[in-house]
């Protein structure tokens, strides 16, 4: 977030959080967040200070020093969205090849529609469950029989 177009991405969204890391820290990006209805986590560093009495820093950096368990606990979820992210990279590659925006969106979509899948298929594997896909017809059941490690 530098604040030139996270107001543009941020805006129409219905944000309850946000977070980011420590390079992100800054009152322009506090305050972005704060008007847009949001709540900034984003780990303060060691020298930084309280601030100005009534501000969304001060705030925030009280939250931080005093209920550090809960602001990092909400602050961490954002590893699981990278973790989501840097699979889907491995997996699928880390371009797109569409040229038109709507072109793109849906390509990104249906990397995360097939990674949804593979997840899927991989909880069936390890898991050993039964898919039952249409109830009552001859294909209702989908067992997988061997599971077989791949990319």
């Amino acid at each position: 977030m530098d604040g030139r177009g996270e107001k543009n991405f941020m805006s129409g969204r219905d944000l309850k959080e946000v977070t980011a890391d420590k390079g992100y820290l800054s009152k322009q990006n506090l305050d972005l967040s704060d008007g847009l209805g949001a709540t900034p986590f984003v780990p303060f560093q060691t020298n930084s200070i309280a601030g100005e009495a009534g501000t969304v820093w001060e705030k925030m950096f009280l939250y931080y020093q005093f209920r550090r368990d809960d602001f990092l606990t909400r602050y961490h979820q954002r590893s699981n969205a990278e973790s989501v992210f840097s699979a889907m990279k491995r997996k699928f590659g880390d371009y797109v090849r569409s040229k038109t925006d709507a072109a793109m969106v849906n390509e990104v979509l249906c990397k995360f529609l097939a990674h949804n899948i593979c997840v899927v298929i991989q909880e069936q594997c390890e898991l050993g469950l039964e898919a039952v896909f249409w109830p009552g017809s001859d294909a209702a059941i989908g067992k997988v029989t061997e599971c077989t490690g791949g990319p």
